[in-house]
């Protein structure tokens, strides 16, 4: 069965009447009545003290909710900080792992740059005894071989040099492709010499007399360098227009290099 508890306005007249009774002249009341006021004064204080007592034990009560749910709160907590001590140790591994990646694509792309250094370097070498001659239509060769139509030419422009035996043709052969695919240009014909001072001889010769010709048409002589090395080069174009304005002998020595002589 079910416990009511006392009303406010209960426990308000209850008081009052033991506060009545305080006030009251006892000594005008009758026994009986007397009697029945205390019965009724302890009856409402048995009633608060009930209510009180009832009162006690829900709040007994709450403080082992509370009590019970604390442990479970600290697990839960300790569950959480678990949980995100976990996390931030696999943030950590995964930040290493960024690092050591980026290290490695770094490593990576340092030995990247070094083999394509060494293999620019490389080509350079085999290239290095090249020149590439410009200008020579292609049906010329249709009746000689190209290292013959090479060596006439080395004749007609250089006589002196083209009954050195020092310079020497090893091999000569159109490219594969035309240089420049945008204008209608015949392919170039590059030529390998068996030794390098002999082609630097053949490219000082070239450079001194300035214009070449080949039965009366006007060819060029030029360095055997890769397509990236030619485009850089063209970047260099201005310059070299401004220092020939200014009486300058500009040239290029090595892809990378640049050399001018001031003449006045």
């Amino acid at each position: 069965m079910t416990k009511r508890r006392n009303s406010p306005q209960k426990k308000e007249h209850e008081g009052t009447t033991a506060t009545g009774l305080t006030n009251t002249d006892t000594s005008k009341m009758s026994e009986t009545e007397f009697r029945i006021t205390i019965i009724r004064i302890l009856a409402g204080v048995e009633n608060i003290l009930k209510s009180l007592s009832s009162e006690i034990k829900e709040v007994k009560n709450s403080q082992n909710e509370i009590k019970n749910a604390i442990p479970e709160l600290q697990s839960r907590m300790n569950a959480a900080v678990a949980r995100m001590g976990e996390a931030e140790q696999r943030i950590s591994d995964i930040e290493d792992k960024l690092v050591e990646n980026n290290e490695a694509e770094k490593k990576r792309e340092i030995k990247a740059k070094e083999h394509d250094l060494r293999i620019r370097e490389i080509s350079y070498s085999l290239k290095r005894n090249n020149i590439r001659i410009i200008g020579i239509p292609e049906e010329e060769e249709r009746e000689i071989e190209v290292e013959g139509l090479c060596e006439q030419i080395i004749a007609e422009n250089f006589p002196n040099l083209g009954k050195d035996t020092n310079i020497k043709i090893q091999e000569a052969q159109r490219t594969p492709i035309r240089f420049n695919k945008n204008r209608p240009s015949t392919r170039h014909i590059i030529v390998k010499f068996t030794k390098y001072p002999g082609k630097e001889r053949i490219v000082k010769a070239a450079r001194e007399k300035k214009s070449l010709t080949y039965k009366g048409r006007q060819i060029r002589f030029a360095a055997d360098l890769f397509t990236e090395t030619w485009q850089a080069r063209k970047e260099w174009q201005d310059l070299f227009s401004v220092l020939n304005q200014k009486n300058m002998q500009s040239r290029m020595l090595y892809p990378a290099r640049l050399s001018f002589k001031i003449e006045g």
